[in-house]
């Protein structure tokens, strides 16, 4: 099985190679083509609430399966809702659980 840092690389690689031009994508611009893949519409200009609202959205997606965010429904709009239902324990490495939750994410879809 390929290793932790060598999967990390190959999404870095892909998002380099797709969607920033060859520069290195940092999470937040990862986070942010997640949500607008989970929200599933693209607008030419997203304001600034929307794109943090798409980076949360990717970031409850991502973590819905490890229990802390529960999807409850799109709103008229069509914006996914999800509820916090477990706080991350003191002491998690976050950057790490979020990078480990996006391999999974890309590994699943």
């Amino acid at each position: 099985m390929e290793d932790f840092d060598n999967r990390w690389q190959r999404i870095l690689d892909f998002f380099k190679e797709k969607f920033t031009g060859g520069e290195t994508p940092d999470i937040e611009t990862i986070l942010f083509f997640i949500g607008i893949q989970e929200l599933g519409m693209i607008k030419p200009d997203f304001t600034k609430d929307e794109k943090i609202n798409l980076m949360h959205i990717a970031t409850c997606k991502l973590l819905e399966p490890y229990g802390y965010y529960e999807y409850t429904h799109h709103d008229d709009e069509g914006w996914p809702h999800y509820k916090n239902v477990k706080k991350i324990e003191a002491g998690t490495d976050s950057e790490q659980l979020i990078k480990e939750a996006i391999i999974n994410y890309f590994s699943t879809s």
